[in-house]
């Protein structure tokens, strides 16, 4: 792979020193505030003289000077790089205002990213003032489906097995719309996404999920998670109060709090959200809107009850607040009919409906929609202009075509079958392996199961020493609490392990676990 050139900025300093000296010290300070990173390859010496305007040994003069204090290292037959022995630069110490986020960083799962480090990379005004925020470190991957006792696994929920998906229909579709109409899918074009997927999903929705919706009810997003995101940006204002679920998806969180959102934890329990709790806050305080989970809730995998689904409708039409109804997985039912969406009973237009195709086919596809009434649409059309112009609209109608042909549903009803098969393979495991430690309700949907763990176990060391010792990552209560507190619950995903995959990922729990218990695991049927 070429790599870009480097440019130097000889324009700090003292112009008054020799130009050699000014190279020199330009690189040392890119070193120093991370630009330059160590092993980072260096131009060659007649390379950066040409781009510089310099004689050839003036840049030798200061290579000579940076080799002297140890700034970089030359490796014959191969280059010049920055020094591995440079240690990486220093940030500043976190502000007072981010000791939560330090708090919650340092359980498992978690990384604080911190703006006020950009304050040494010269990011100057544009981050002085921005809180640190926590998000979810990325899952670890296995080295192309290869697994040994080294090799990084995740039981986390909501991984589809992309080994599922259906490469060559979708790499003979992506041909087949490139030579019929390059134009259309090459150049700009809507942000609401192209027409044919647009109706695609909207036919999907009405036929699978009750959704009444055409075409120009559906916008297409990069994901559910932009969804999200064009929502928050479009719908809120600075200071807004909108409810969540105590127990949740972080990313959305920080979604809506990007938008200047005040959230308030609602609490959970084994009938979804506490409806009776929102009706208590919609009365004390102004709420615009509410964000849920209800067909699997995330985490927990319950459903929302049928009485508190009419009564959010009724609440939220009475109180005049928006349901931003997150339904990321509603393909993945096992067992009776699925429960249809909040949207699918909306007749005063208070949902905004968000689903995705990423966990049907692939998260890297980025495929997302919203379903929402004609206004909230443009509106959302206008945001999505400026935050991206338009989605991938070549992936998108090569999409649009399987859907048409039926190949997203056949890969949906044989996805369906194996993570079934899955499901009761990681429950049985479980009951053999994990006996009297977990104890869970097998899910009629979803990619997961929700296992409380026994109390004399420490779920969230185990989920650390899980990580640190057996390269596996498990998915405490903790990632998912809003107050960020310690609860007895591991959320496990089935879906993305074949069985030996899934046995050895045991296997590590097994062997990461603090404390055993004694006795059988009791195991109820939703």
């Amino acid at each position: 792979m070429a790599s870009w050139s480097v440019t130097i900025d000889l324009t700090r300093g003292d112009e008054n020193s020799p130009t050699f000296v000014r190279i020199a010290r330009a690189i040392a300070g890119d070193i120093r505030r991370g630009r330059l990173r160590a092993g980072d390859a260096l131009p060659g010496t007649r390379t950066l003289a040409a781009s510089l305007g310099v004689h050839r040994n003036t840049v030798l003069a200061a290579y000579r000077e940076l080799f002297a204090e140890g700034w970089i290292a030359s490796e014959k037959a191969r280059g010049t790089f920055v020094s591995v022995e440079i240690p990486e630069p220093q940030p500043k110490r976190f502000s007072a205002g981010a000791a939560e986020a330090r708090e919650i960083a340092a359980r498992p799962g978690y990384d604080v990213v911190d703006p006020a480090r950009g304050r040494d990379r010269g990011a100057g005004a544009l981050t002085a003032e921005a809180p640190a925020r926590v998000v979810p470190a990325p899952l670890p991957r296995g080295r192309g489906g290869v697994i040994s006792k080294d090799t990084p696994m995740t039981l986390g929920g909501g991984v589809p097995d992309v080994r599922l998906v259906p490469a060559g229909e979708l790499a003979r579709a992506l041909r087949r719309v490139l030579r019929r109409s390059p134009l259309d899918v090459l150049s700009y074009g809507d942000p609401e996404g192209p027409v044919a997927l647009r109706r695609a999903v909207a036919k999907m929705v009405s036929a699978t999920r009750g959704v009444a919706a055409r075409e120009d009810h559906v916008l297409v997003a990069r994901g559910s998670q932009m969804g999200v995101d064009l929502v928050a940006r479009t719908l809120l204002a600075p200071g807004d109060a909108v409810a969540v679920e105590a127990l949740g998806y972080r990313p959305a969180w920080e979604a809506l709090r990007a938008s200047g959102a005040r959230l308030v934890p609602v609490p959970v329990d084994a009938h979804g959200i506490d409806v009776a709790a929102l009706e208590r806050l919609a009365a004390a305080e102004r709420i615009r809107g509410v964000y849920v989970t209800p067909h699997h809730q995330f985490p927990t995998t319950t459903t929302l009850a049928p009485a508190r689904r009419v009564r959010l409708l009724d609440l939220a039409r009475e109180r005049r607040f928006w349901v931003l109804e997150d339904d990321y997985d509603h393909e993945f039912h096992y067992e009776g009919r699925p429960v249809l969406p909040l949207a699918s009973a909306d007749v005063h237009g208070v949902v905004v409906y968000v689903g995705t195709l990423s966990k049907v086919l692939a998260p890297g596809m980025r495929i997302g929609f919203v379903v929402a009434p004609v206004p909230v649409i443009e509106r959302l059309a206008a945001t999505r202009r400026i935050v991206d112009r338009q989605g991938d609209h070549l992936l998108e109608t090569a999409i649009a075509e399987l859907v048409e042909e039926g190949e997203v549903q056949r890969h949906v009803r044989r996805a369906k079958r194996v993570y079934a098969e899955r499901r009761a393979r990681l429950a049985s495991l479980l009951e053999a392996e994990l006996g009297g430690v977990l104890s869970f309700a097998l899910p009629s949907g979803g990619t997961a199961i929700w296992a409380r763990v026994a109390g004399d176990v420490p779920v969230d060391v185990w989920a650390a020493r899980a990580l640190d010792q057996e390269a596996l990552a498990l998915q405490s209560a903790r990632q998912f609490a809003f107050d960020g507190r310690s609860r007895p619950f591991l959320r496990l995903g089935f879906a993305q392990h074949e069985e030996r995959e899934a046995r050895e990922a045991i296997r590590r729990m097994v062997s990461a676990l603090p404390r055993r218990g004694a006795g059988r695991i009791t195991r109820q049927r939703r």
